[in-house]
């Protein structure tokens, strides 16, 4: 399983999980982060025919707000795996932090570098939510997504100052202090988000 979309400002938080075959492989998987945007849209379609399984799992940008990342995190991981149609009895995610449970998780730092089983989730879960940020860019222009993918990056920062949030931003976040609000309700949660890793 890989994750992104944890640090967005915009759009959802995506768990991507696969199950690898155990007799056949596919060459030139790496890390999405190591990949163009081309060569990950190429990639995603090689990894969906190749693995036995895969699966994506969201938390929307609501339930980011609602739950804090860290439960939202947990949350599309159990979506994730659910997909899957198999009960998994391992599951690799990369990093330090266990947000599957139940004693049958391994983390692996840099796992997205070193596993093909989780360079193949984090392509497809990049890719996934990559496209779902593009489509809202159809609907948000002046934020960027189809570039940003709702990271932070001046051109959003701007867009934030002189339009407020839109629909889709989560606004239980510290960077939504001193932007204004147009008419749109602000949530603030009345504990802190925490940690990034708990």
């Amino acid at each position: 399983m890989d994750e992104v979309g944890r640090g967005s400002w915009a759009g959802p938080l995506t768990i991507g999980a696969v199950v690898l075959p155990p007799d056949r492989r596919v060459y030139k998987v790496r890390d999405s982060k190591m990949l163009t945007e081309d060569e990950r849209e190429a990639m995603f379609d090689r990894i969906v025919e190749w693995v036995d399984r895969w699966a994506i799992g969201h938390a929307t940008h609501q339930e980011c707000d609602r739950l804090g990342m860290s439960e939202a995190q947990r949350l599309a991981a159990r979506r994730a795996l659910n997909g899957l149609g198999v009960n998994a009895d391992r599951v690799l995610v990369d990093g330090n932090w266990d947000f599957v449970g139940n004693g049958r998780t391994r983390t692996l730092i840099k796992g997205d570098a070193t596993s093909l089983s989780i360079a193949a989730a984090s392509i497809v879960a990049k890719v996934t939510r990559d496209r779902i940020m593009r489509e809202h860019d159809e609907h948000f222009p002046a934020f960027n997504f189809a570039a940003n993918k709702g990271y932070p990056c001046p051109i959003h920062k701007a867009a934030l100052q002189i339009l407020g949030p839109s629909t889709i931003h989560r606004r239980s976040w510290a960077f939504m202090d001193g932007i204004p609000w147009n008419g749109v309700r602000r949530i603030l949660r009345p504990e802190p988000q925490g940690r990034l890793f708990e």
